[in-house]
């Protein structure tokens, strides 16, 4: 991969108020001291002082709480407050002053763009990639397993144009295996949510004639059940025969679902792994400008191994004009969650890490903050 400008590169409402540690200056690398020992990456954090808040995206909320978890760990008294309230709260907090950064699954809209510009004063508002989070096709259908799924077959599926587990296009899909005449029961999300848009926006790249409903956080398709959050999708998988849905890989894996293999644009079924999901993130294409690292993502990736079903959730900060007495903080807690530390530690709680190219344009940009 090349990271090059316009080149290659690409709601449940939780609140987690943590007290972060900060060691006694702004520079002073933590090897472990201040909060107590720790098996967490302190090495990578160099502690700053003093008290942030961020609000947004629900879908990176695992991830901040692994990292606001080791932050602590290594450091002594600085304080962190982020709100997984949603990408649209997150983004007006923002543009509001009220908020030192925001978490999102989406970019700023065009409309909004000069807003959180104009909030900054003198620099622009940026987006930085920090969080990959896979979207796992997950299912319960008894006696199944190992399910391979053409992008063209799950928008059928979703879309209620097949109906039955024995259907032929699954079992085109699915060459030899034994399936089941069960009725198809679909679950998606009833809040609006930043994972449905990404999975929708998935399939209308992917398969446009089977998927007419566009994408947008609120689910657009007839039919099938619908669940609150990505939690309430996985229980409604876990306890029935037949069901299909999706969510983010962390709820697939700790929920112990069964998840698809999905077709890619190189012809393969591709199994979710963190690799395979890194793939699909480093065959993309930044979109914004400058130090705006927006992605536009290849949905038909013919990279081998890629898993195509991937949300990628930016922290959204200025450029230029964050206040002094949070600067150092942001910058000191971003420059950790961009670290290969950082990003190790999101893995473990289900998410992929950014690769390495993407990842170290992301720390570069971060250290660049003023």
């Amino acid at each position: 991969m090349k990271l090059q400008r316009h080149g290659i590169l690409a709601c449940l409402a939780v609140t987690a108020t943590l007290a972060l540690a900060a060691c006694g200056s702004d520079n002073n690398t933590s090897s472990g001291g201040g909060g107590g020992a720790s098996s967490g990456p302190s090495s990578a954090i160099s502690c700053a002082q003093g008290s942030i808040k961020a609000q947004g995206s629900t879908a990176q909320g695992n991830a901040m709480t692994a990292w606001t978890k080791n932050y602590q760990s290594a450091c002594g008294s600085a304080t962190i407050d982020y709100t997984a309230n949603g990408s649209g709260a997150g983004q007006q907090a923002f543009i509001a002053g009220t908020a030192d950064f925001a978490g999102s699954d989406s970019p700023l809209a065009q409309a909004d763009q000069p807003k959180a510009d104009a909030r900054c004063k003198s620099g622009a508002a940026i987006h930085l990639p920090m969080v990959v989070g896979p979207i796992a096709v997950v299912y319960n259908v008894s006696g199944v397993s190992g399910l391979q799924l053409k992008p063209a077959t799950i928008a059928k599926i979703f879309s209620g144009k097949v109906t039955t587990w024995n259907d032929p296009a699954i079992a085109a899909d699915n060459q030899g295996a034994t399936l089941p005449a069960t009725k198809i029961l679909s679950v998606h999300r009833s809040d609006s949510s930043g994972t449905t848009d990404n999975f929708a926006k998935f399939l209308s790249k992917t398969a446009g004639t089977d998927w007419t409903y566009g994408n947008d956080k609120t689910w657009k398709a007839p039919g099938g059940d619908a669940e609150k959050g990505s939690d309430g999708v996985s229980a409604a998988i876990g306890k029935s025969d037949g069901t299909i849905g999706y969510v983010e890989w962390s709820f697939a894996q700790s929920g112990n679902l069964k998840m698809a293999k999905v077709g890619n644009g190189a012809g393969e079924y591709a199994e979710l792994t963190g690799e395979a999901a890194g793939k699909t993130v480093a065959s993309a294409k930044t979109a914004g400008t400058g130090n705006d690292m927006t992605l536009a993502i290849d949905y038909h990736t013919t990279t081998p191994g890629a898993y195509p079903i991937v949300l990628v959730t930016y922290e959204i900060v200025c450029e230029k004009g964050t206040p002094s007495s949070s600067l150092p903080l942001v910058k000191s807690f971003l420059t950790y969650t961009a670290s290969a530390d950082g990003q190790a530690a999101a893995a473990k709680v289900g998410y992929a890490p950014l690769p390495d190219e993407v990842r170290t344009k992301v720390a570069s940009t971060v250290a660049s903050l003023s």
